[in-house]
């Protein structure tokens, strides 16, 4: 018998999922333990082993591999916590990350900051004026050697960077994507000077058009890579004295693993790896009850998170922002805000209630965990509101304080406002779920898709509590909450649940009609590429599945649209077909006769994305079947819980969810405790459990 684990680990719990492929499904959770996050996942890989009630050792020497997400790179990024770096780029240069192309002043703001400019932070340099500097060289747009490259120059450069404390030095040299020889020549040389130094170029990190956007991606991926890249081998080092079998994988951005030895060569292509885990996972459990549109919902401790599955296949975009800085990073299209269970609720200037987007995180927590914390979150509102039972969280673990939280919410909002305790804790509950269902809208209907034509998968420590509620502000009539042992580790069921994906881009623009041959040598480049990296993984897979895409865009627009190519030997009637794809797609997003066929079309970006399936698919096993509808056999007794301002406190069916079959119905309002969190049935609602222990929400006809 042969395990996967899959592990989560977020800014304020570490989560993890074992499967055996047989029907026996393990999750649990911990406290995650920053600055040293290994510590947390050893921590929770223990508490898989006690339910296994075998040493750790022995569970992993039986593991087939673990696959791992982690946020620490992305938040080190956003809160621009990340070490000084050099960059080395082509004379004349520099200043383009200065300049940031002039979109960098507005990516990524809300449209109440882009009305204010005054009050905009122009600080968004990535790196020190002192750090940056350029060296001869130049190769035009067809990549033929214009000018060569000055390697005194070069030399000169990495010394006075080393000599200034520098130890990871990123490279983007104009046109470098079309010819990466010199580029290659600045890595040689810099690692004759000093072999310790962590460098990327940009010809292997975004071989992509586009200067601003290809130096911010690679600056960012030598930011975040010798920090990854000393986690997990300190990680690795760990698992392997507690003799881990199989190897460690790491979540990519893109929906799939890839093998810990390889993600800090490109480290900014795991930025996104926990946020993706739970789409990875509502795919695999959509396969499992027959849906194909799902909205996938992940409330965590410090963040909630939103991202689509359409037809079955996640939503994908090349691009993604950070800090507004555009970053080449193929990734499964996500939606984020600070608004998970420790987002911190506070007064605006205008004495408006906000919540997040900072976040108490694990330290020192929400004001209830009695661990020095000072201000209100949702988790207080949720305890004094009732929601959540005054014994604790985990099953009693995690001891909460109601007075703390009673005290934290008076004097941080109830008294400013007028209100009383209960009346601030249930604006909060409002507020949070207004929110997210604002991210929500902007997930789905500026997507252009009706959310009444999806299913809400509802996860996470926090997101059960509210997804009856934000799911209504959108108008979707039926939410899922993945419940059983992957209740609140649903990201980590989706890692588990994870494939090796693997992806090599390279931009050749031109304008269409394409020569067939010249698309035919692109795409069978990168697909040696891909299948190279595909061997390197040190896994056997049962199958291969490789992928092509050709960005296109209409001529001198920005918006491009990745448009699939079929495998094989392509002839001119295939690059057509793509073309008129294309136009398909473009209509699509962005309306009907809304393109300019006349204008012309070309090609920008080509991309293959290499799927190696492992022979592992963990499913949820089934669940026992309840003699009737009737759940009381699980009902634990009532409680005052007020699940809103409109409805106040009443007196609310409290469930032992350990003891729901399938079958059983519930009437709301009610609510279900969970080990390792708490769902609410709200008002004017129905839940039922499903085959697999889930349980579906579902508004009360009228």
């Amino acid at each position: 018998m042969a395990y996967v684990i899959g592990v989560d680990v977020g800014g304020t719990f570490t989560d993890a999922v074992l499967d055996d492929g047989e029907g026996l499904v393990l999750a649990g959770k911990t406290a995650s333990t920053p600055p040293d996050y290994s510590d947390g996942v050893m921590d929770v890989l223990g508490v898989l082993a006690e339910q296994l009630g075998v040493p750790v050792a022995e569970m992993l020497s039986r593991t087939h591999h673990i696959a791992h997400g982690t946020t620490s790179s992305l938040n080190a990024l956003v809160m621009n916590q990340v070490p000084d770096i050099g960059f080395l780029t082509t004379k004349g240069h520099r200043d383009s990350i200065y300049i940031m192309n002039v979109e960098g002043r507005y990516l990524g703001r809300a449209p109440e900051e882009l009305q204010n400019p005054i009050g905009q932070s122009k600080s968004h340099g990535l790196v020190r004026k002192r750090h940056a500097l350029e060296v001869t060289e130049r190769v035009d747009r067809d990549g033929r050697v214009v000018v060569p490259l000055n390697e005194d120059e070069v030399r000169a450069a990495v010394r006075a960077l080393v000599a200034d404390g520098i130890s990871a030095i990123a490279v983007s040299l104009l046109w470098s994507f079309r010819n990466p020889a010199h580029e290659q020549r600045i890595r040689e040389i810099a690692h004759e000077i000093d072999p310790g130094l962590f460098v990327a170029i940009s010809s292997e990190v975004s071989p992509r058009i586009r200067e601003f956007a290809r130096n911010a991606t690679t600056i960012m991926s030598t930011q975040v890579g010798p920090g990854l890249r000393d986690y997990l081998g300190e990680l690795e080092s760990k698992l392997r004295k507690e003799k881990l079998a199989g190897p460690l994988l790491v979540m990519q951005s893109n929906g799939g693993a890839v093998a810990a030895s390889e993600a800090p060569g490109n480290a900014i292509s795991t930025v996104g790896s926990v946020l993706t885990g739970g789409v990875v996972g509502a795919v695999s459990l959509g396969e499992q009850l027959g849906h194909r549109n799902i909205i996938a919902t992940d409330a965590g401790g410090t963040t909630f998170l939103a991202g689509l599955v359409v037809d079955g296949e996640p939503v994908r975009s090349s691009t993604t922002i950070i800090n507004h800085h555009p970053i080449n990073v193929p990734t499964l299209e996500v939606h984020a805000i600070g608004s998970g269970g420790g987002a911190i609720a506070w007064i605006d200037a205008g004495g408006n209630l906000q919540i997040g987007p900072h976040s108490a995180q694990a330290v020192p927590g929400p004001a209830c965990y009695g661990n020095g914390g000072t201000e209100p979150t949702n988790t207080d509102a949720n305890l004094v509101l009732g929601i959540i039972p005054e014994r604790g969280l985990l099953g009693g673990r995690r001891a909460l304080d109601v007075g703390l939280a009673r005290d934290a919410i008076r004097t941080r909002i109830a008294e400013p406002l007028g209100l009383s305790v209960e009346e601030a804790a249930a604006a909060i509950y409002e507020v949070q779920n207004a929110q997210t269902g604002d991210l929500l809208r902007k997930t789905v209907v500026e997507a252009g898709h009706d959310p009444r034509d999806f299913i809400v998968y509802a996860f996470g420590g926090s997101g059960p509590a509210h997804c009856g509620r934000y799911a209504q502000e959108i108008g979707a009539t039926d939410v899922v909450v993945p419940l059983g042992q992957v209740a609140s580790a649903f990201s980590a069921y989706g890692l588990a649940s994870s494939d090796i994906v693997l992806a090599k881009e390279l931009s050749d623009p031109a304008a269409l009609p394409l020569d067939p041959v010249r698309v035919q040598r692109n795409f069978e480049e990168l697909e040696s590429e891909v299948r190279e990296m595909l061997e390197r993984q040190g896994m056997r897979f049962s199958a291969v599945e490789i992928e092509r895409e050709i960005d296109m865009r209409y001529t001198m627009q920005l918006a491009e649209v990745a448009t699939p190519i079929p495998s094989g030997d392509l002839a001119a009637e295939d690059v057509a077909k793509a073309a008129d794809l294309f136009e398909a797609r473009y209509a699509t997003l962005f309306g009907e006769d809304s393109g300019f066929r006349e204008a012309g079309i070309q090609a920008i970006t080509y991309r293959v994305r290499g799927t190696g399936a492992l022979p592992f698919s963990p499913t949820l096993p089934e669940l026992e079947k309840a003699d009737s509808a009737d759940a009381s056999p699980a009902l634990t007794g009532t409680r005052k819980v007020c699940l809103g301002a409109s409805q106040g406190y009443a007196d609310t069916a409290i469930y032992d969810y350990t003891k729901l079959r399938a079958g059983h119905v519930l009437r709301g309002p009610a609510v279900i405790e969970v080990p390792t969190t708490t769902v609410v049935v709200p008002h004017g609602t129905t839940g039922t459990v499903d085959r697999l222990g889930n349980l579906h929400i579902a508004l009360d006809q009228a």
